[in-house]
């Protein structure tokens, strides 16, 4: 059977995975809710989306979604588990800024999910040789009269040495 996905999203009660699929043999759109068992608040969110996208009964309808998407919803179910509503839950998904945040204090956990996070931004803001604006070798001139930002390290001089 031929499936696409088209939406994804959870239900809390009790714990789901929801699938609006189109079949294509058809052209008919279908809703699939896929319960997620065994899972707690103190579940591997990765690998059990990693588990529920290669299950036997439910990888034809999953074929199409992402293993990062999966994940994402695991952790709202997670996040529910652990009393947070859905609002604190994709707050705490978009995260603070770049520059907001210290990723020291993370655990090892989200500090994996951060970097994968950095790790696709990259790979979508990168340009290769073979892309068709890829120019070598960019030079910007910046105007004399911009305003420059200061940093604290800044306002010390070398002298105190």
């Amino acid at each position: 059977m031929s499936t696409v996905a088209k939406r994804c999203g959870v239900k809390f009660d009790p714990p789901s995975i929801i699938v609006l699929y189109e079949n294509k043999n058809t052209g008919e759109m279908r809703k699939r809710v896929i319960p997620v068992r065994n899972f707690s608040q103190y579940s591997d969110c990765s690998r059990a989306a990693e588990r529920l996208k290669y299950h036997i009964r439910h990888s034809v309808y999953l074929e199409s979604v992402s293993l990062a998407q999966l994940e994402r919803l695991h952790l709202i179910l997670r996040d529910h588990l652990r009393g947070l509503s859905l609002e604190e839950s994709l707050a705490a998904q978009r995260g603070a800024g770049p520059n907001d945040e210290d990723l020291n204090k993370l655990s090892d956990e989200e500090l994996n999910r951060r970097k994968a996070q950095m790790d696709e931004l990259f790979e979508r803001n990168r340009r290769r040789k073979n892309d068709p604006d890829f120019v070598y070798d960019v030079e910007v001139e910046f105007p004399e009269n911009s305003v420059r930002e200061t940093c604290s390290w800044d306002d010390h001089s070398d002298d105190e040495f």
